[in-house]
């Protein structure tokens, strides 16, 4: 086990241990004071107990990105150079967090509005930039409203081509796979840096978008079709495709 949490603070202590737990990183849990193990490379402890401790390799946990300084001690570099949380837009976007051409960590959302999570991860990786694949328009557009809602309209966000990025795979929970390796791959291209605002702009829907968007309401309901109206408010990214089919259910009872 290379690293030891060696603190008397209780909040410091159960918030390295989850972070640790999460990270699958082992640990030793040690007693300021107490002898530190040999095998021990990096110590884990709070701002009040740091200079108590006679040891060579500590870092200061104040929150959860304590876990980028650890692991690129672990890896013996600095911290991370590059960091980005590359999102793969869809029903269920995938989402990757990509630090110096590396994945650090992977999750399913729930939703285009689902933007809690990259949120954490701004807070858990303070210099990592957000980068988003350019398809999936309409979910897209949802997911950058309601980014743009929390983190202002001038924000920048990295733009990339995302052709070829979801490969063809077999078995189960095939598409989930599908988005997350698709983000990771998001996360590995260049792209083009823009503020949120510029890319929510949107024009008028066409008749034939306004036909998909109900035969798809069709598709994911069994049998419920929702209005034009209720369709246009989804493409141009007021609504969720289920929000709007909930509406169009309570419409018709």
């Amino acid at each position: 086990m290379r690293v030891a949490i060696v603190t008397s603070d209780a909040r410091v202590y159960y918030l390295a241990t989850k972070v640790l737990k999460e990270y699958r990183i082992a640990f030793h849990s040690i007693r300021v004071g107490d002898k530190i193990p040999f095998d021990v490379e990096v110590v884990l402890t709070s701002e009040r107990d740091y200079g108590k401790i006679d040891f060579p390799v500590k870092i200061i946990v104040r929150n959860e990105s304590f876990i980028d300084e650890l692991l690129a001690k672990l890896e013996g570099r600095e911290r991370f150079k590059r960091v980005y949380i590359a999102i793969d837009p869809g029903e269920r976007p995938g989402l990757s967090v990509i630090a110096d051409n590396r994945v650090i960590e992977v999750h399913h959302l729930k939703n285009p509005r689902d933007v809690e999570i990259i949120l954490e991860l701004l807070e858990k990786y303070p210099s990592a930039k957000i980068k988003i694949g350019h398809g999936a328009k309409r979910q897209r557009i949802l997911m950058l409203k309601a980014l743009a809602d929390l983190l202002g309209y001038d924000y920048p966000v990295i733009v990339v081509n995302e052709s070829r990025t979801t490969p063809k795979v077999g078995g189960i929970d095939v598409s989930q796979v599908q988005d997350i390796v698709a983000a990771i791959n998001i996360g590995l291209r260049e792209g083009r840096e823009v503020p949120i605002g510029e890319l929510i702009e949107v024009r008028e829907p066409t008749k034939r978008e306004i036909e998909d968007i109900k035969r798809r309401s069709r598709e994911l309901s069994g049998n419920i079709t929702i209005s034009s109206k209720l369709a246009r408010e989804v493409a141009i990214g007021n609504l969720t495709l289920e929000e709007a089919i909930e509406k169009q259910r309570r419409r018709s009872r």
